[in-house]
């Protein structure tokens, strides 16, 4: 692929950034520094990152925390927060998501998921890490949410880092045109790329889109000779069908260009996210995998891919 591209029209110079996480080891090879991006266009009912799914602002609040001060309350240039029996709730429909109530709590029980970035407050934050990434085979990895959601800005952060000879990683669900992909994949080393499932129906209910263009996706990077470390999700009762595996691990197979499977086991670590961000957790039944079970599939995917591990 041609490592030279033009600046996409209507160059975005800012991005909304959720997290990033320093000394990484699970975002690709070496240590790394992780950039999470906001914003999503998929609803996976199992996502353990409730507050990176929209685009905006999230107003996060922890109310084991709060110590009813009523600074909050009174501070709120929206009058979006009332008390009601000691206890101080925030009527959504009123919050701006300012973040002043947040910067005026004294027991950080609310806080504000998101902020505006530049490329080159960005580029400052993961060059601190330089020669850890030199000395580890690491560098930057950009995730989210859907990172090629705010693909203009992703094409920005990619092109900043390999200007300085960084190994970059996408985490991606795919879920894009191919236009996009393609203008993201000239400035990547390395795809960590989710394969939740195979099977139509279950991808549609689970996500609330279509795994067409994901699928189709995968099949364009093996084309374009793009390395790809394949993740799948492993929700019991969801996608953990023999059925379900034996499809995903044949289209695996069919690809070329996949170096590693990786099974990421269903967790609870997120669920809490929901209740402070006031939203339903639809999957509250489920447990997480035994180490057992998930052996059990890494040999029936070993019959597909020779390396297949378990945990990202």
């Amino acid at each position: 692929m041609d490592n030279a591209i033009a600046d996409p029209p209507g160059e975005a110079p800012t991005g909304t950034v959720f997290n990033i996480i320093r000394f990484s080891v699970q975002d690709g090879p070496g240590i790394r520094t992780t950039v999470f991006l906001k914003g999503c266009p998929l609803e996976c009912a199992w996502c353990h990152n409730p507050e990176a799914l929209s685009g905006g602002k999230e107003l996060l609040f922890r109310p084991d925390r709060c110590i009813a001060c009523g600074d909050c309350m009174d501070v709120c240039p929206r009058h979006a927060i009332v008390e009601k029996e000691g206890k101080y709730e925030t009527r959504t429909e009123l919050c701006a998501r300012c973040g002043t109530c947040a910067d005026a709590c004294a027991a950080d029980a609310r806080e504000v998921i998101g902020r505006l970035m530049t490329v080159d407050e960005v580029t400052r934050e993961v060059e601190r890490d330089a020669p850890f990434y030199l000395e580890s085979g690491g560098g930057v990895t950009f995730s989210g949410g859907e990172p090629l959601l705010q693909h203009r800005f992703l094409v920005l952060l990619l092109r900043s880092c390999v200007m300085r000879g960084f190994h970059t990683v996408v985490d991606t669900a795919g879920y894009a045109s191919p236009d996009v992909l393609f203008r993201v994949a000239e400035l990547t080393d390395l795809f960590l790329y989710d394969l939740k499932s195979v099977d139509e129906e279950i991808h549609r209910r689970f996500t609330g889109v279509s795994g067409a263009l994901i699928r189709g996706n995968l099949e364009r990077l093996a084309s374009w000779g793009k390395k790809v470390v394949i993740r799948m999700p492993i929700v019991p009762g969801v996608n953990d069908s023999r059925s379900n595996i034996d499809a995903a691990g044949r289209f695996i197979a069919s690809l070329g260009n996949v170096v590693q499977v990786q099974l990421l086991p269903y967790h609870t670590i997120g669920v809490a996210k929901y209740a402070r961000l006031g939203v339903p957790y639809s999957l509250p039944a489920v447990q997480t995998p035994s180490s057992g079970y998930l052996n059990s599939i890494a040999e029936e995917l070993l019959r597909f891919h020779p390396v297949v591990s378990i945990g990202g």
